[in-house]
């Protein structure tokens, strides 16, 4: 058998030793099938909605219609289907909440690894920057971000990524030090390993189920943060979000005026996400840390 081979038998083994042990996760899995179908469904939206109904000038209802056998969800200030709104914004959502995740979490592994291999002089200047960026108030600084940068998906992006990281980066820094500290990276090193070879090829692999971990939990945070940014009037105004759906029911009186069926629908999709990325990264956790699965 060749090396290969060998490295991709064993790679199979552990996927599916992996797999076994995230199945017997109940949690775990009603997250996974939670976001399957939301995936699915806001993927499949264009298929079964109509781009045209959602302007303002093509909504096909009459203004605040109440949920009906037409309109299960009612209909906004503009007549047009909630529950198309909802299932059009997991699109915006989603996609917000994945990328800016990738940003903040791939800042954070680079500085999180930096840091706990050169140790000395660059350790102390990265996580005091980090702590600087941990004790500020994450929201405040997005709002500051957003603010001052171009109205966009981007902004929000780059908002949301730029001031999540410090977390992530902590974690895999802790986890470098503890993977430095084993008997074969110093083989590596004596072997003319270089810092590169080293971080890339024996501690990357080795933090990445903690990123993993951390990757499922900060995406629902992302998607809040984003929603939270939209219904201050800080996003898009040009795109259709969960956030942006929230700001215009408050705009338009939603609240004051009890119509529940403006403001319920992409609050709880907010929820459902959220809690199902949270129950994907709880269940990660346990299949990664063996104390967890022996205390479930």
């Amino acid at each position: 058998m060749s090396r290969r081979t060998l490295v991709w038998e064993r790679r199979r083994r552990a996927f599916a030793e992996f797999s076994r042990e995230y199945a017997r996760n109940r949690a775990g899995m009603f997250g996974l099938a939670a976001l399957v179908f939301i995936g699915l469904v806001a993927l499949a939206a264009p298929l079964f909605i109509d781009g045209a109904h959602l302007t303002a000038t093509g909504a096909p209802g009459g203004r605040f219609e109440p949920p009906s056998p037409t309109y299960p969800l009612g209909t906004d200030a503009f007549g047009r289907s909630v529950l198309d709104l909802v299932v059009w914004g997991a699109r915006i959502s989603l996609t917000v909440g994945f990328l800016a995740t990738f940003v903040s979490v791939a800042l954070g592994t680079l500085i999180g690894i930096t840091a706990g291999h050169f140790g000395g002089w660059p350790s102390t200047v990265l996580m005091r920057v980090t702590d600087w960026f941990l004790v500020l108030p994450t929201l405040v600084m997005a709002v500051a971000l957003a603010a001052v940068m171009e109205r966009s998906t981007l902004t929000i992006i780059i908002a949301i990524g730029v001031t999540a990281w410090p977390t992530p980066a902590r974690l895999v820094r802790a986890q470098t030090l503890a993977v430095e500290a084993r008997p074969y990276i110093e083989r590596a090193r004596a072997l003319g390993g270089g810092h590169v070879h080293i971080m890339l090829r024996h501690v990357l692999p080795n933090v990445m189920p903690v990123v993993l971990a951390q990757t499922t939990l900060l995406v629902s945070s992302s998607i809040i943060m984003e929603s939270t940014l939209a219904f201050l009037g800080l996003g898009d105004p040009g795109i259709i979000s969960w956030g942006g759906i929230l700001q215009e029911a408050r705009t338009a009186g939603a609240i004051s005026s009890g119509m529940w069926w403006y403001i319920v629908p992409p609050g709880v999709a907010i929820a459902l996400v959220a809690l199902a990325f949270t129950l994907c990264g709880r269940a990660l956790e346990a299949v990664f840390n063996p104390r967890l699965r022996e205390r479930r």
